[in-house]
């Protein structure tokens, strides 16, 4: 199972026990009407675990969808969880998700409102494109996959090298003076794992993995790289 999460900065002047106290209890609800029937939508936090550099909890939203039952169309309320980990990281705090991208930001815009009171507290995380460059020239055999982009080639939005063309230093070099490494997928050194990372902060893990190493790995591995 492929797994996937996005790491956000906390841009608010805040604590790691003020996010934890305003996460306690943190419940939004919304109603919708289908069919002739009303529906309470729910958007909440629990599962709250908080230390004294962490706060860690479950994030559930729930959204009406439609299923086909013999002929008829049913709408039913799906919820979708994701783990969320608010991180401090000396002078930053970073907020993991762990899911996919899209609702990852639909997390970390929720949060930030409902936190903050405002949707410009929590942006996407920055990693430098210097540090993008380490992962492919500390271990280059283990690189799979290249994405550059902002590349100043006239009609040309982005380079890629795959497969033998990775080996070819002179090539790498030269989409380099053109473009920024966005996105990189390699095979760590130990474990054997596959990862991809883009530079703002989405990782993902094609190797089956717990989602506690998972996180593990972003917290120790990735948070260095970000800026």
């Amino acid at each position: 199972m492929v797994l996937t999460a996005k790491i956000f900065e906390v841009k608010a002047e805040t604590t790691i026990g003020a996010i934890a106290a305003k996460l306690s209890g943190l419940r939004l609800v919304e109603t919708a009407s289908e069919e002739k029937s009303e529906f309470e939508l729910v958007t909440d936090v629990h599962d709250l675990t908080a230390g004294k550099n962490y706060v860690t909890a479950i994030f559930s939203r729930d959204k009406l969808i439609k299923i086909k039952q013999r002929g008829r169309v049913l709408p039913i309320i799906k919820t979708i969880e994701a783990v969320i980990d608010f991180r401090n990281r000396g002078e930053k705090i970073f907020l993991t998700v762990a899911q996919e991208k899209y609702f990852a930001n639909y997390v970390a815009t929720t949060l930030s409102n409902s936190l903050f009171l405002n949707y410009r507290s929590i942006t996407e995380s920055s990693i430098p494109s210097e540090n993008m460059q380490k992962i492919h020239e500390s271990n280059p055999d283990g690189t799979k996959l290249i994405w550059f982009d902002q590349v100043d080639i006239p009609g040309v939005a982005k380079l890629a090298l795959a497969g033998p063309s990775l080996r070819d230093t002179s090539l790498y070099e030269e989409y380099l003076k053109h473009g920024k490494i966005w996105y990189i997928v390699f095979t760590t050194r130990e474990g054997g794992r596959i990862f991809g990372l883009t530079r703002n902060g989405v990782v993902t893990c094609f190797t089956p993995i717990e989602e506690k190493d998972f996180l593990d790995y972003i917290f120790t591995e990735v948070f260095p790289l970000l800026s």
